[in-house]
């Protein structure tokens, strides 16, 4: 199956190497030069990843990315970057990047690391008893919908987002180790996924902030639990 991908990269040699690499792992590739150019794109068509670079004339990546969840908060994204500032790979994570990959790097591991992604972001959302809804406390999720609402006010979630609440509300007032979550929701426990498991659960966290009946609480060197009731 065709995968479709966004590359926005300024250098114009680079994004002619990549995408003719990419077209021959059966990606199908469309390009844009700066920030502005990959934005228009993306609001035409669908992509099932975007490869962005930080560095852009016009609009950095770090803000095409802003406006990139605004209009579909589940495509995937990764930053490439020159850069090797801790500050940046944080913005990164904080803004939801699936990865980051410094430059320079092997086209090889660029199509490894895509197709990990896609294929982890193509799971189905599994489903408890086949029931469409979740009470937790005082919110209710819905799985199909990708959202939690709370006294008529509801909050759009992302795939990831349902997965993770979904797999902590299976095992609430439970410990559990971080590999456990990571394993189950990102299926891979490396250094990236663990800082990206992180940033979610901080969303998660101010989600749940109107019932104090729940909490998340973090036990140094062992896990999570997640508390209801």
């Amino acid at each position: 199956m065709t995968k479709r991908v966004l590359l926005a990269e300024d250098d114009e040699d680079l994004r002619n190497v990549l995408s003719q690499y990419l077209k021959v792992f059966d990606f199908d590739v469309e390009c844009a030069q700066d920030g502005k150019e990959a934005l228009e794109l993306f609001k035409k068509e669908t992509f099932d990843i975007c490869v962005l670079d930080v560095m852009m004339p016009k609009m950095d990546g770090f803000t095409l990315a802003e406006k990139l969840i605004e209009i579909n908060p589940d495509t995937p994204f990764i930053f490439l970057t020159a850069r090797t500032l801790k500050e940046d790979k944080i913005k990164g994570l904080k803004l939801g990047a699936d990865d980051y990959i410094l430059k320079p790097f092997e086209a090889d591991e660029l199509v490894l690391r895509l197709n990990n992604i896609i294929k982890r972001n193509s799971r189905d959302i599994p489903v408890n008893d086949k029931s469409i809804t979740i009470t937790i406390g005082t919110y209710t999720l819905h799985t199909t919908r990708l959202t939690l609402t709370r006294q008529g006010e509801t909050q759009n979630l992302t795939k990831r987002e349902v997965e993770l609440i979904q797999f902590l509300s299976a095992h609430k007032n439970a410990v559990m180790k971080r590999e456990e979550i990571l394993e189950a929701v990102w299926s891979s426990s490396d250094f990236f996924s663990g800082r990206s498991m992180d940033v979610f659960i901080s969303r998660v966290r101010k989600y749940f902030k109107d019932d104090p009946t729940i909490s998340i609480e973090s036990m140094r060197g062992v896990g999570l639990e997640f508390k209801v009731g």
